[in-house]
């Protein structure tokens, strides 16, 4: 039996906002928010236009983005840029 975990607007939205973004890994997103890539895939599906959905998963999928830590520089170990301000309720940036 699985457990769907439920998650407040604002929580949504950074899930959102950070699988958007090329550089962050789904991995990032697993440790803050628990989720796998399989579920950042249905919240986006969930969340976006189809059309939208389809160009995300397409830049995604491409060589373009580097969601996926294998396709990074080894050489980068952070989630974030080092000249990035703390954004609030970003577990990351509190340490």
């Amino acid at each position: 039996m699985t457990e769907t975990k439920v998650f407040t607007e604002i929580e949504l939205d950074r899930i959102i906002e950070m699988a958007w973004e090329d550089r962050t890994p789904f991995e990032a997103i697993l440790f803050q928010f628990g989720l796998p890539e399989k579920e950042v895939i249905k919240v986006m599906r969930g969340n976006l236009k189809e059309s939208s959905f389809k160009r995300w998963r397409k830049r995604v999928n491409s060589g373009v983005s580097k969601k996926h830590l294998k396709k990074r520089n080894p050489d980068i170990t952070r989630f974030k840029c080092s000249r990035q301000k703390a954004i609030s309720g970003n577990k990351i940036s509190k340490r």
